[in-house]
């Protein structure tokens, strides 16, 4: 297994050195060129891309506290490295001007550690980490200064095709697709972290267990989504989404054009779109002018792809439990349209949406299979069905009819290297 042997390499290199920044300290910057109206730090640049460059197994970087300007993104393709900040507010890396890059730091390694740093303005994804193992992302921001804008890039904080995953204490804004998001992996928690004014502010696509708590979504288009896309290399299962503050996610969607995410709704707050096993629970969810909860099947995306769905790909959410939640407003002024016309025909000017939206699409060839059931338990809070399939012609309430219960998930436990 590459865990192990990584872990004797690391064991074998038992003195490898701490590095530090002797003389790039912030106080005393390198001259050098101009990217957009700030002077490049080129010394503290210059210096941290060797260092990512040689790194070796079982190596720290430690990087001083201090605004640093950078115009070329950064990469790692050693596993077993810690690259460590002073803190979140104390050490910024600047990538506002990026020439070249488009990450802000791409990692392509695993038994990797990032903490006490922020991320800012790259012209892409903020921090990528693509096929690693044993992944730690510990206190990092990920940020855009100027706010939510289609220009910004797509993903602030970003692993994809990895296993053993944990992301805390971190924060992502304004990001133009997902501030957290979590793609075609296994076995990923997500805690404690904050997104904000992003398009998705935590999204968990094609994953298998992932666990996602104590987490704060304000101010996004859609607080917290778990997707299943077609043509990726695995479809995702199995993500328990609880212990959540998911409030006010109602800003306008800018996402670039077809994108699947410039298709979620502003006013989301808890998105599950074509996934299976889910279960939301005991998060404070409030205020979200769409609904609440909406639970979706891969037909109401918009979103096209011009090698169509491969065979075997599964539209239908299957397996969905809320139970728990505590809901508070939230369904008064739905994004577009359509579903505008159909709250006010069904609740009237002054009306709203029930807690828990539902497209009405389900499979027809799992029947009424009690594996596969939607079920919302949850206190008082109603369900519609919007009749997807009819056109939306004939949308219902259907609380009692989804009234029912899923056995409940196993926690996530990450595997020791």
């Amino acid at each position: 297994m590459r865990n192990t042997r990584w872990a004797r390499v690391a064991a074998a290199l038992a003195a490898a050195a701490t590095v530090g920044f002797v003389g790039c300290d912030k106080t005393s910057p390198g001259a050098g060129q101009r990217a957009g109206d700030l002077a490049v730090d080129t010394a503290f640049q210059k210096k941290l891309q060797e260092q990512l460059l040689d790194a070796q197994p079982g190596a720290v970087i430690e990087l001083p506290a201090g605004n640093f300007h950078l115009d070329r993104g950064l990469s790692l393709r050693a596993s077993g490295v810690t690259l460590r900040g002073a803190g979140m507010e104390k050490t910024v890396l600047s990538f506002r001007g990026q020439v070249a890059g488009p990450e802000g730091l791409l990692v392509q390694a695993s038994d990797f550690t990032i903490e006490g740093l922020t991320i800012e303005d790259s012209q892409g994804d903020g921090l990528k980490i693509n096929d690693g193992e044993n992944i730690t992302i510990r206190g990092v921001r990920v940020r855009w200064t100027e706010g939510p804008k289609t220009s910004n890039g797509a993903y602030g904080i970003y692993p994809v095709k990895t296993k053993n995953v944990l992301i805390e204490d971190s924060q992502s804004f304004g990001a133009s697709d997902a501030g957290i998001y979590v793609g075609q992996s296994n076995k990923v928690i997500v805690r404690r972290c904050r997104a904000e004014q992003n398009v998705a502010g935590i999204e968990i696509e094609n994953t298998i267990d992932a666990d996602v708590y104590e987490n704060v979504a304000t101010g996004n288009t859609g607080g917290i989504l778990v997707f299943n896309m077609p043509n990726l290399s695995q479809a995702g299962h199995s993500t328990r989404v609880y212990k959540n503050r998911i409030e006010k996610n109602n800003l306008a969607n800018f996402g670039a054009k077809g994108t699947a995410v410039a298709s979620v709704p502003a006013g989301s707050g808890v998105v599950i779109n074509s996934n299976s096993k889910v279960e939301i629970f005991d998060n404070d969810i409030v205020d979200n002018r769409t609904a609440n909860v909406i639970i979706s099947s891969y037909f109401s995306t918009g979103y096209y792809s011009d090698k169509g769905v491969e065979p075997g790909y599964d539209p239908y959410p299957k397996a969905i439990y809320v139970h728990g939640n505590r809901f508070s407003g939230g369904g008064d002024s739905p994004d577009g349209v359509d579903l505008k016309v159909l709250k006010t025909a069904m609740f009237g000017l002054n009306g709203h949406f029930p807690d828990v939206l539902w497209d009405g699409y389900t499979d027809p060839k799992a029947g009424n299979a009690p594996e596969a059931r939607l079920c919302v338990k949850n206190d008082k809070a109603e369900v519609l069905n919007a009749d997807g399939p009819g056109q939306y012609k004939n949308p219902r309430l259907v609380t009692d009819d989804m009234r029912c219960e899923l056995p409940p998930l196993s926690p996530v436990a990450l595997q020791k290297s």
